[in-house]
């Protein structure tokens, strides 16, 4: 087919800043090069040849943006999407045109680079083809973009590709050679086992495999789908051993599967939850569909993954895929399920001054740990933003060192980086179980389209990194599209709130292996087999060969089964959706599997094999291992001052802030959330727990942690791995949760083959699985394996290299809440006079320091024999303090809670006198003792004083180990009026011979000055270390700063750092209006007969628009879920409803920009723009938008009346997402939902990565009607970073007609309309918050 291809001249793509911080990448690579420009240029194509109106429509469409002023000249680069492949961009910009009646095949995008050169004399400077190469890899991502020429090169996006034609491999002729050869080509990964089984199978059957078939079993045989080593039989130093890996993670469910629903079956494990008030709209599919709650019982499922080699190879897409696919996975249990909330961790080697930094130090085609911390964390958080799913807890490691004594040295670290994504989410308790559906059910793709993209990920996951050739690991990465994930949710979601009616009978998410992996286990868990139509499979490209249809990862994908006389019912809800599905195959009594191919010959069939060949088990493995006796150097601390100490470990990338990976992500869409990771009025990030809310009614509700020690495997693996479980239960403790009711998950991850590592793993699950979890009444239901965890790869010189990584154990811990407002913070109570630091030290005062973030500073790991690891040494002291802490929370005498982990007790009481900018003075007397801490003589006072000089050097390291090590333990703040009665609950557990007094804090009103402002250590009757808060949290604050600063705008980066920990930030605050304290007061409204009717409007990719129903609905309202299809179908009318809500989220992805292509979807469809015009002309109407609705109807100013003055919304100036809990102001404004609100500051949850109030092209900044604006913390507007998160003039954030009718703003009051959804507030959590006023407002200005 002849395609007719129109170029299209785009805006601006580079900001002042990027190019600053580009420029001098590029003349590194050529010093002439002076300058650099780029502007987007958009490609589209017809089928056939448009009209003058169509390229005109098209033209305007495609209008949005600054537009380009720079050169026309200079040496041309073109970066492009992969060729052969489709962005996600030009799928929704694709959307976007025809939901706006524009026919065309697609549009794409490229971005034009223009490079200006100095010119030497008499000639003309120019790039040589090396020089153009080093420029083209610092301006695109290999796995996803093509660099071209030209423009017309650009048009080979659309060219018709051929496709390779089905291949056989000849193993009748060429035996077991033919099958290796195959596999080295291809990279399946297939153990020479495997390989004997195929030859086996396909000589027995008398024919040879298809390479569709090899594919799919190297994929669903892959170690990363099959667990060969979790079940594995083991032989340790010529012992057989009793149990699998799997054999031992299973014995922890069969000794307590209490409160367990799912273990081990499904995608994800299932444990019991609430009854909740389930809220919902069900899809009404003749009309508009009504919002409403029920008594139900919903129950809470849990999975975690990692992403490890994807992220390796191409940080940004492989996080996010992740993400995605974990997310997935929660969606896909039993018969349908809701992911609510995330959780995301990375461990990566040095990102500065490390091995990757020298030539030769990483395999070439894979990212450094800096470029994984930099644009890693922006693909995980991007995918969960743009999903709607909060991410509110998680973990970051650096570890990089050269482990063991001179001559037995291993270097260890996380060259192959662990990503790690997972979470909660909910379930009908009646939908848990997937049905064994019958013959003739039918078998369904849901989601996007295949794409030549993520060939063979399962397989090349299972090898060590650097080991597969560059180009299969390229291919084996897949690319993100969340907001089509949104849209199958958004199915999934209608199917399951039917209940018992679900016509979903299964389903499957699509990861590794694609859907030759999927389908066939979907039909292997029913019994059945099945006959598939391969062209039947959606494609978004041409020239795919029959393996490639059928085995590629493209992500957003689902499977499932149905009964046939379910179709027109899935089929409404998906077209309501917009969501792609197809009818792949119908389900068999036969268990054969086959994928019939109409366009090839009856010998030219892709599949045609009985399922237990593909699944059937082949033979067991058996690893026979040995034990490696490793020598170990002690730690040397001659030297260390306490002062260097202190800086080294505050600064150090494991223990320092993590708000370069936090305010990156969404912490409050869902408006579930009561717990995030930023604490306090300054909102750090020191939360180690995640607390969600059942429902929107009650104060149920669920906790999640993590926990991990790896670099203690080094040393001691098992103890490694009883570490990890035992901080994330410390961790989850600072929710009330019962022990019996914590469900774990087990993420094993080491480098199996290497010498030790083996028996060292097995050790480890041994030691958790046999022992730890028994002991302490924990399950582990859920949980993966990764055993590959190494990078080997060949220098320059041709020297092998080899980073491995220690044993690996992350550890998830999950447990159902029945209230959540006990949850404690490590906040210090700044308003108690006189309070006191308790240690309870599970330690029992070893100090063990080997392993620890101070040794890694110094370049050291210590010995286990002489230093000591950590270690969990009764799992009866760990229950003790589960059952103490919850005995003091239950009577109110703990103000502050915080474990001890990494950074030891010197950090985490750091981190809690930052969170409540309260001064500390740190004793630690009794915590240096080296006798029974009675009759001890070695303090430096009275008679010891001249003996103790000569041991002075013992004391600081006395000192070094109690303050830096990383035993188990927790600190809490207690009135010291109630110490002694602390200690009697502590005495009453067991704990009080451990448990000591540590310190004081010096609150304002203390009467004691000494120590106000500062942390202080005192030792002796001396205080041996002081400095001021301000200082060392600019200290902690460093590594974010400087990866903000190369990440995002610098200016906002340097802001941002500089206001951390300013002594004289007063932080956030609540301040009332008389007016709005009258009306609290008052409570709501009067419950009145009418409930008039709101449209709750929604397109595709909007996400926040269940908590805004609840909102209206609690209101006096009677909301309705309308989506833009329901208008366009005439399901529903805007005559109807009195008003309308556009939410947040990102509505086509925030393609063309954030809002537009849902306003020009709006104005370009002329029915549907009347509708909205008739609606804006009624006086009898309101509206209210916020953050992409906000940013929507700024994109409508034309047509509502008294909004010729809005602004544009455009780029945040940190030119990022913001995610933040910010301080706001009510301004004097005819608004009718902030009538009487005028005069109040509030803090608010934002979420927005373009909510700075443009000017420059719309709206009139004189004559605006502003209604709110973000104020800084002593309530004075602000343009200033990060009080100010989007940078827009007089802190503008909310907008107004002069009839006070339609309002639009950016922040989410629709999150935080109860206090305990509030990440911070001085109020009580159980009643609504002062946001409730605006729909209470509302509803009396309806009457």
């Amino acid at each position: 087919m002849t395609q007719h291809i129109q170029f299209f001249d785009g805006g601006v793509a580079l900001s002042d800043f990027r190019i600053r911080q580009l420029l001098p990448r590029l003349q590194a690579v050529h010093p002439a090069i002076e300058r650099i420009a780029a502007r987007f240029l958009h490609l589209a194509a017809f089928d056939a040849p448009p009209s003058a109106q169509e390229l005109q429509r098209l033209a305007a469409l495609l209008s949005y943006g600054d537009p380009y002023e720079g050169p026309g000249e200079g040496e041309l680069l073109l970066v492009a999407p992969r060729l052969g492949t489709v962005s996600p961009w030009a799928s929704k910009a694709t959307d976007i045109a025809r939901n706006c009646g524009i026919a065309l095949h697609r549009i794409e995008r490229v971005l034009e680079y223009r490079l200006g050169l100095k010119s030497p004399l008499l000639q003309r400077a120019r790039l040589s083809e090396q020089q153009r190469s080093e420029i083209a890899a610092l301006l695109h991502d290999r796995m996803t973009e093509s660099v071209l020429d030209s423009r017309e090169q650009a048009r080979a996006l659309f060219t018709e590709l051929t496709p390779e034609p089905l291949a056989h491999v000849d193993v009748l002729a060429g035996g077991k050679a033919a099958l290796e050869k195959a596999n080295a080509d291809w990279g399946l990964a297939l153990a020479p086992d495997e390989i004997d089984y195929l030859l086996h199978a396909f000589t027995q059957l008398g024919r040879n495999p298809t390479d569709v078939e090899l594919m799919m079993f190297a994929q669903a045989n892959s170690e990363h789908c099959r667990h060969k080593i979790f079940n594995a039989d083991f032989t340790i130093d010529g012992v057989a051993q009793g149990m699998t890996l799997f054999g031992m993670i299973r014995h922890t469910h069969q000794q307590h599967p209490q409160h367990t629903v799912i273990a081990y079956s499904d995608n994800a494990a299932v444990m019991e939850g609430h009854a909740v008030d389930h809220f919902v709209a069900r899809a009404a599919l003749d009309g508009a569909s009504r919002y409403s709650g029920e008594a139900a019982t919903r129950h809470v499922l849990m999975k975690v993954e990692t992403h490890n080699h994807p992220t390796a190879i191409s940080p940004f897409p492989g996080a996010s895929t992740g993400a995605g696919g974990e997310i997935r996975d929660e969606g896909a249990t039993g018969r349908g399920a809701r992911p609510k909330a995330g959780l995301m961790g990375f461990t990566v080697s040095k990102l500065w001054d490390g091995l990757s930094d020298t030539a030769g130090g990483k395999p070439e085609h894979m990212a450094s740990p800096l470029q994984i911390m930099t644009e890693g964390p922006l693909g995980g958080a991007a995918f969960n933003n743009e999903f709607g799913r909060p991410n509110l807890v998680g973990y970051f490691r650096e570890y990089e060192l050269n482990v063991g004594a001179p001559g037995h040295e291993l270097l260890r670290g996380y060259h192959k980086p662990i990503m790690i994504a997972g979470g909660v989410g909910s379930i009908d308790a009646r939908l848990t179980s997937k049905i064994a559906f019958p013959a003739g059910s039918l078998l369904i793709q849901l989601g996007g389209p295949g794409m030549r993209i993520g060939m063979g990920g399962g397989a090349a996951s299972s090898l060590a990194s650097g080991t597969n050739a560059a180009q299969l690991d390229f291919d084996s990465v897949q690319r993100g599209n969340p907001e089509i994930q949104r849209r199958a949710q958004e199915v999934i979601t209608q199917c399951q709130a039917m209940g018992e009616g679900n016509p979903i009978l299964a389903i499957h998410d699509v990861g590794a292996g694609g859907l030759s992996n999927a389908f066939p286990e979907l039909t292997h868990d029913a019994g059945r087999g099945a006959r598939f139509d391969l062209r039947a499979v959606p494609l978004e490209e041409s020239g795919l060969a029959p393996k490639e249809i059928w085995c590629n990862e493209s992500q957003e994908r689902y499977v499932l089964a149905i009964a046939p006389e379910s179709l027109p019912l899935f089929e409404a809800l998906c077209a309501r959706e917009r969501c792609p599905f197809a009818v792949v195959g119908t389900a068999t009594e036969q268990r054969q599997l086959v994928v019939a191919d109409e366009q090839a010959g009856a010998q030219e069939q892709p599949v045609d094999m009985p399922m237990d060949v593909l699944l059937g088990k082949p033979p067991r493995m058996l690893r026979d291992v040995k034990t490696v006796q490793r020598e170990f150097t002690p730690l040397d601390l001659h030297g260390v001052t306490l002062q260097d100490a202190v800086i080294q470990v505050l600064s150090h990338p494991t223990v320092a802030s993590k708000r370069f990976l936090v305010s990156i992500g969404d912490r409050s869409v869902g408006g579930l959330t009561h717990r995030d990771q930023m604490v306090g009025p300054w909102q750090l990030p020191v939360a180690d727990c995640a607390v969600t809310l059942a429902d929107f009614k009650g104060f149920g509700g669920e906790a999640m942690s993590m926990g991990e020690r790896t670099p203690l495997a080094a040393l001691d693996a098992p103890a490694s791995g009883r570490m990890a479980v035992a901080e994330a239960i410390t961790n989850l403790l600072a929710a009330p949760v019962e022990l019996p009711r914590v469900k774990l998950s087990a993420n094993w991850m080491a480098a199996c083959g290497e010498p030790g590592e083996d028996a060292a793993l097995y050790a480890t699950v041994k030691a958790v699985g046999m022992e730890l979890c028994p002991a302490l009444g924990v399950s582990i239901p859920v949980g993966k394996d990764s055993l590959s965890m190494r990078t080997q790869w060949q220098d320059e010189a041709g020297a092998t290299r080899k980073v491995t990584s220690p044993v690996s154990l992350i550890v998830s811990a999950f447990a159902t809440l029945d209230d959540v407002r006990g949850t404690l913070t490590p906040q210090l109570d700044a308003q108690t006079e006189d309070s006191t630091l308790l240690l309870i030290d599970l330690g029992k005062g070893r100090h063990r320091l080997a392993g620890s973030v101070l040794a890694q500073a110094l370049g050291q790991s210590g010995c286990p024999v002489v230093d000591g690891v950590p270690d969990l040494d009764e799992a009866q002291d760990l229950k003790a303090l589960v059952a103490a802490v919850n005995a003091l929370r239950a009577d109110g005498k703990i103000l502050a809670y915080h474990d001890r982990s990494d950074g030891g007790l010197l950090a985490a009481v750091a981190e809690m006198a930052f969170a409540g900018q309260v001064g500390v003075a740190l004793n630690v007397d009794m915590l240096v003792t080296e006798g029974d801490g009675i009759q001890d003589s070695r303090a430096e006072y009275g008679d010891a004083k001249n003996w103790a000089q000569q041991i002075s050097a013992r004391r600081e390291e006395l000192t070094l180990r109690s303050l830096f090590s990383e035993e188990l333990g927790v600190v809490l703040q207690v009135r010291t009026a109630e110490r002694d009665a602390v200690m009697q609950v502590l005495r009453a557990h067991g704990l009080s011979r451990w448990s000591h007094a540590i310190g004081k804090t010096r609150p304002a009103a203390s009467a004691i000055d000494k120590g106000k402002g500062s942390l202080g250590i005192w030792r002796d009757t001396k205080e041996v270390f002081s400095a001021s808060l301000h200082d060392l949290q600019q200290v902690w604050d460093s590594v974010s700063w400087k990866i903000a600063r190369a990440r995002d705008n610098p200016a906002c980066a340097d802001a941002e750092h500089a206001a951390a920990g300013q002594p004289g930030d007063p932080g956030l605050h609540v301040h009332l209006s008389d007016a709005l304290r009258s009306a609290l007061a008052a409570g709501a409204p009067a419950v009145l007969s009418a409930r008039p009717q709101v449209a709750i409007l929604r397109e595709q990719g909007v996400n926040s628009h269940v908590e805004m129903a609840y909102a209206f609905t609690e209101a006096g309202f009677e909301a309705f879920d309308v989506h833009m299809t329901d208008l366009q179908a005439g399901r529903a009318s805007l005559a109807q409803f009195q008003g309308i809500v556009a939410c947040g989220g990102f509505s086509y992805g925030d393609t063309l920009g954030a809002g537009i292509g849902w306003a020009r979807s709006i104005m370009f469809n002329a029915q549907i723009a009347e509708q909205f015009k008739a609606f804006f002309a009624r006086g009898d109407t309101f509206a209210l938008g916020t953050c992409n609705g906000c940013q929507m109807f700024a994109e409508l100013a034309d047509i509502i009346p008294g909004a010729d003055a809005w602004p544009r919304f455009t780029t945040n100036r940190s030119e990022r997402f913001e995610a933040r809990f910010s301080l706001v102001e009510v301004l004097d404004s005819p608004s009718i939902f902030f009538r009487g609100m005028a005069g109040s500051r509030l803090p608010i949850a934002v979420a927005h990565g373009e909510g700075f109030a443009n000017f420059r092209y719309r709206g009139k900044p004189d004559q605006v009607i502003a209604a709110m604006r973000f104020v800084d913390h002593h309530g004075q507007a602000t343009e200033a970073y990060p009080f100010n998160p989007n940078g827009s003039p007089g802190g503008l954030t909310a907008v107004t007609t002069a009839d006070g009718r339609f309002t639009a703003l950016m922040p989410h009051p629709e999150r935080v309309f109860r206090n305990v959804q509030m990440s911070w507030t001085p109020q009580g959590k159980d009643g609504f918050s002062p946001w409730m006023q605006i729909w209470r407002n509302a509803r009396r200005w309806v009457g």
